[in-house]
């Protein structure tokens, strides 16, 4: 669960706004466990100290990234070579998006093959891909160089035949990361509640 960013569109830590009554990035973390990831790490940075507290509890190892403000890639390397070995992939998970639903998580999980050239998994909703994707461990050495704000994006477009795209609910396209988005959900949340998982 990569949440090291400065939430610098927000103008407040968004991982600490409550979404349904839970901190953002601890809603996020449940959800892996829920869905039976193991280990789940999470990879912290702006306000660790802070971040750690409300993820304190559950069965995530923190880790800090000292470089977090040099780019998400930063913070994708540092919880990939925190993995323990044999781990045959990884679900990246964008601390932002609180409203993925179980069933996709499950659904990723269940459509990753690499010996079928399934090795990189994303989650798609009306022709559109979201987050999180899931990497095989075969991926792992090439993004360890990465560098910037683009996470795996390029790696994924330069390598097409490992792809397999995954039909998914709404909630991979949906991130909150302005006032407004935050505003929005805040204001709808009486009558657009995310769906049970």
């Amino acid at each position: 669960m990569l949440a090291a960013g400065a939430s610098r569109r927000m103008g407040v830590n968004k991982l600490l706004l409550e979404i349904e009554g839970e901190p953002m990035a601890r809603r996020v973390a449940s959800l892996c466990l829920r869905a039976g990831l193991a280990p789940v790490i999470a990879v912290l940075g702006h306000e660790a100290e802070r971040a750690e507290g409300m993820l304190a509890g559950l069965e995530v190892q923190c880790i800090r990234n000292k470089n977090h403000a040099s780019g998400m890639a930063s913070s994708l390397t540092a919880g990939l070579a925190a993995l323990p070995g044999g781990i045959d992939g990884a679900l990246v998970f964008l601390a932002d998006m609180p409203f993925v639903a179980l069933q996709d998580v499950r659904a990723l999980c269940a459509a990753f093959a690499p010996a079928q050239g399934r090795v990189i998994c994303i989650p798609a909703h009306g022709g559109r891909r979201g987050n999180p994707v899931l990497l095989g461990r075969q991926c792992f050495a090439a993004l360890a160089g990465l560098a910037g704000d683009g996470g795996a994006r390029r790696y994924i477009q330069k390598n097409p035949d490992i792809v397999c795209e995954v039909p998914a609910g709404p909630g991979v396209l949906a991130d909150i990361d302005t006032p407004e988005a935050y505003a929005a959900f805040s204001a709808g949340r009486q009558t657009s509640r995310h769906p049970p998982e």
